[in-house]
C-alpha cells in the first residue's frame, strides 16, 4: 500500500523516536524499518510498532510488547528529524543505513 509514511516501499530508512525510553543506548535512532503490508505496522530492531491513528499522546505509533510510544517519521532532507521542542537527544545512525542517509541529505544541495 502506498502511504506517505512508506512512499510505496517495503523497507526505508526512517527516523525512530522512543518517547519513553531508549533504542539500545540512543533515545532516537536513524535506520532502515520494514512496513506491513497494510503499513499500519513498522518493524525496526526487534520491535513491532503499531499505528496509534491519532491516539497517542507524544507518539505516532506503540511497541506491541512493551506498550511505548515512538515517533516514526521520515528523514528530513535538512536534518532537523528531532522536535524542536526535543534539542539535545541524543540520535544514533544505524552502520548499514549510514550510506542511503547521506544520499537522502545530499539531495538537498541538488535540489
Amino acid at each position: 500500500m502506498d502511504t506517505q509514511l512508506t512512499r510505496g516501499l517495503k523497507r526505508r530508512v526512517m527516523y525512530v523516536e522512543n518517547k519513553d525510553g531508549m533504542i539500545e543506548g540512543a533515545r532516537a535512532r536513524i535506520g532502515w524499518v520494514t512496513f506491513s503490508k497494510s503499513a499500519q505496522t513498522v518493524y525496526y530492531r526487534g520491535r513491532e510498532l503499531t499505528k496509534l491513528k491519532g491516539q497517542g499522546v507524544r507518539g505516532n505509533f506503540m511497541d506491541i510488547a512493551t506498550r511505548e510510544e515512538f515517533w516514526v517519521s521520515g528523514v528530513k532532507k535538512r536534518g532537523s528529524n528531532a522536535h524542536p521542542a526535543e534539542r539535545g537527544i541524543s540520535i544514533i545512525i544505524d552502520d548499514d543505513a549510514r550510506l542511503e542517509y547521506e544520499a537522502i541529505r545530499s539531495s538537498v544541495q541538488c535540489e
